[in-house]
């Protein structure tokens, strides 16, 4: 087996089977020195008594050959370790699966960064990792020292090395504690996230190499966020103490879990099936459910949702692995009751991501490169059926010169953050329209987050130079949802936009359930009514019904009304006829892109 294979990151031409080096790793030496013929040009034959002196300090020695993957040890090696069986010292492989998963990793990591050093001869490398004897299903564990040497061939390659390992006894406790904590969530005593990481990579490697299934776990607290808000973080923390003590209670020794994020646990499988991983997953929901958790006195119950992906049949790496579990939790979540479900590759859902992904560089691309654009499609006043005002609607040109609408990719950039972003740069397009363009009048949608950022607001103001010439020529359109969300932030928004000078209207009214009377809270100027009561104006009663309720009430209150989607004579008539101050849609122009208007 070549040192690749055991992920030292080292390589080296492999020998034939001719050539590797005969091991009988815990039989006693001839020379009474070391347990097997040490590789090729690696010396460990002690002096006189030092593997009395080793064995005094809880230390053996080892050589191991990279070629050949074979390690000779001391004969005193299995009597410090506690290991019976020679196989599982026999290879650089045979060892590494008596390494704790978390730890593997560390090890690969310690050995594969060492260089040469200017003599080419070695260089030293020094860990600690946990060790289980018995094996992975072993619940007896020690902590190792390792402290080695590689030694390189003239072309730099590593070709051996040589070590000694050291039980960690009771005067190293401060520094197995301080190992501990950063392995450990402090809270829980699991694996903290680092170190879950590593042991998925670690379990994906074996499994990879050895053909075993095995199955990763995220688990959730369903009623964290409830217990957080009713009893206070201190009893919440108490509940994620207890839930993690009853999971891991409930897995076998071979198992892992850690803590993932604040209300996730991350639970890896050993040879476990797909019909393993559901039985356990059931296992898991039904101790939690069934158990009273004391907590600061109270008594409290919990439930948990559960997502799971086999590996390494779903998942190559660790994102993979991470993602699709959290995908699948996503669905479990989602049925609004505890439960498991198990990942289920979808090749259309794999395409959409990958579009996604696509989408999002393109857009991050445009911002850098300034390739943001404006179109405007006209509002016309139904008295004079002339625009009144445009509304600027946001294009991206791609690097072939191809123009997008923003429908193509505004709501994946909404997904990963890009929403300020966006309406940054939208906001300074509009102003130097009207820099431009002292007659024209422009309407301007920004998302919810917008809605609620003070720094736009700010941003506005630096880039009119608070000129009310300009920014009375400025309608600001937020949608109703966004009203919805938080009213009072919605106030506080407009109330600062009226000062400034601007108009504000609320646009897809009739999607959402804002009522008349925060209308008038919120001092608007405007309602835009949601273009789906308008398409179907003439073939749906309730529409008209609606649409005419809407006017007359708007009226009262002195607001404006503009019906969206307009794409027809007899429906501007209708709308007209129920009174409608201003329409927009195909009917009254297409819009067109802003570069295109003549400079006053």
């Amino acid at each position: 087996m070549t040192p690749s294979s055991v992920g030292t990151g080292v390589s080296a031409s492999p020998k034939s089977s001719s050539d590797r080096v005969p091991v009988d790793a815990l039989s006693p030496a001839p020379t009474g020195g070391v347990a097997s013929a040490a590789p090729r040009g690696v010396d460990v034959h002690p002096a006189s008594g030092l593997i009395d002196i080793l064995s005094a300090m809880q230390a053996t020695a080892y050589a191991w050959d990279l070629e050949s993957d074979a390690i000779s040890w001391q004969a005193n090696a299995g009597q410090v370790l506690g290991i019976r069986n020679p196989a599982l010292l026999a290879t650089g492989s045979a060892f590494q699966f008596l390494i704790a998963p978390e730890h593997v990793r560390l090890r690969q990591v310690a050995i594969s960064s060492v260089k040469p050093d200017a003599s080419r001869t070695g260089a030293h490398y020094s860990l600690q990792y946990r060790i289980t004897p018995g094996g992975r299903r072993s619940e007896k564990s020690l902590w190792i020292e390792d402290h080695g040497r590689c030694t390189f061939d003239t072309d730099g390659r590593a070709q051996s090395v040589q070590g000694v390992l050291r039980v960690v006894d009771e005067q190293q406790r401060a520094e197995q504690r301080l190992l501990y904590r950063n392995d450990h969530d402090e809270l829980t005593g699991q694996l903290n996230r680092t170190r879950l990481t590593d042991a998925i990579s670690a379990v994906l490697e074996r499994a990879e190499r050895t053909a075993q299934n095995c199955a990763f776990l995220i688990i959730a607290i369903d009623n964290l966020s409830v217990i957080n808000e009713t009893f206070g973080f201190a009893v919440g923390d108490e509940v994620i103490a207890k839930i993690a003590h009853l999971i891991k209670g409930r897995l076998r020794s071979c198992d892992t879990i850690g803590r993932w994020s604040s209300n996730k646990f991350g639970v890896i499988l050993n040879d476990c099936s797909q019909s393993a991983m559901r039985i356990a997953a059931d296992r898991f929901i039904a101790t939690v459910r069934d158990a009273t958790i004391e907590a600061a006195g109270c008594q409290l119950s919990a439930t948990l949702s559960i997502g799971g992906v086999m590996l390494p049949e779903q998942a190559h790496n660790v994102n993979q692995a991470v993602g699709h579990a959290l995908m699948a939790l996503d669905k479990a979540k989602a049925r609004r009751q505890e439960g498991f479900i198990p990942y289920e590759p979808n090749a259309s859902g794999e395409s959409r991501r990958r579009r996604n992904i696509s989408l999002a560089n393109e857009v991050i691309s445009a911002l850098d490169e300034n390739r943001m654009l404006l179109a405007l499609q006209p509002i016309v006043s139904m008295a004079t059926r002339e625009a009144s005002l445009y509304e600027c609607l946001l294009r991206m040109e791609r690097p072939d010169g191809v123009i997008v609408s923003a429908g193509e990719f505004i709501a994946v950039a909404e997904q990963i953050g890009l929403s300020r972003l966006i309406d940054r740069r939208t906001l300074e397009l509009s102003v130097d329209i009207l820099k431009k363009h002292p007659d024209i009048h422009l309407s301007l949608n920004v998302s919810s987050l917008t809605a609620s950022d003070h720094d736009w607001l700010i941003t506005l103001h630096k880039l009119t130079g608070g000129r009310r010439q300009l920014l009375q020529r400025l309608t600001i359109e937020i949608t109703e949802t966004s009203v919805i969300d938080d009213f009072e932030v919605s106030i506080s928004f407009v109330d600062m936009l009226k000062e400034l000078g601007c108009r504000v209207a609320i646009d897809d009214f009739g999607a959402g359930y804002t009522s008349f009377k925060n209308l008038k809270m919120l001092r608007v100027d405007m309602v835009k009514i949601d273009g789906s009561f308008v398409r179907n104006l003439l073939a749906e009663p309730t529409n008209r019904v609606f649409i005419k309720t809407l006017v007359e009430i708007a009226q009262t209150f002195g607001l404006e009304t503009v019906a969206e989607w307009v794409a027809d004579e007899p429906t501007a008539l209708l709308l007209a006829e129920f009174g409608i101050t201003h329409m927009q849609g195909f009917l009254f122009g297409q819009p067109i892109m802003a570069s295109s208007l003549p400079v006053a």
